[in-house]
């Protein structure tokens, strides 16, 4: 499986392609890097987020997960650059339970690309499964405040 790896403001990240879809976004370097244009423009477009030039993703997408996972994890493209929305709104919108919603957050294998980061809990900012954690969903809400 190609993947390419760069240096980004929140630790280093690599992209995973299989069959001409983006499959991961993961924290490290990866010791298998292999450039693919899907690759170079998948890192071209997180570059250019970071520097609060992309609101929108426009990449192919195909997370593993299950039917439910990959319901909640589309429900997640829909909510707008700079905005939040509660893990009790996106359960009302797919079913399921904000705990449900929650744990696939937990596993989303393409953060920042599929914005888990914008869900919250009513009275916190909620977990985040990303290197750095919460200082780190910290770091990506303010970046897109900032820029919003």
């Amino acid at each position: 499986m190609p993947q390419l790896s760069f240096h980004a403001p929140i630790g280093d990240i690599s992209i995973a392609e299989e069959d001409g879809f983006i499959v991961s976004v993961d924290w490290g370097w990866s010791s298998f890097q292999e450039s693919t244009p899907l690759l170079i423009e998948a890192q071209q477009q997180l570059e250019a987020y970071f520097d609060g030039l992309l609101k929108q993703f426009d990449l192919p997408i195909n997370p593993y997960g299950t039917p439910y996972q990959k319901k909640v994890w589309q429900a997640l493209q829909s909510i707008p650059y700079g905005k939040t929305c509660f893990y009790g709104d996106i359960s009302k919108k797919i079913g399921g339970s904000p705990r449900s919603v929650g744990n696939a957050n937990a596993i989303n294998p393409i953060p920042i690309i599929i914005p888990c980061h914008r869900v919250i809990a009513r009275n916190s900012l909620g977990g985040y499964s990303g290197e750095g954690g919460s200082e780190t969903k910290k770091f990506l809400l303010n970046l897109e405040a900032h820029n919003y």
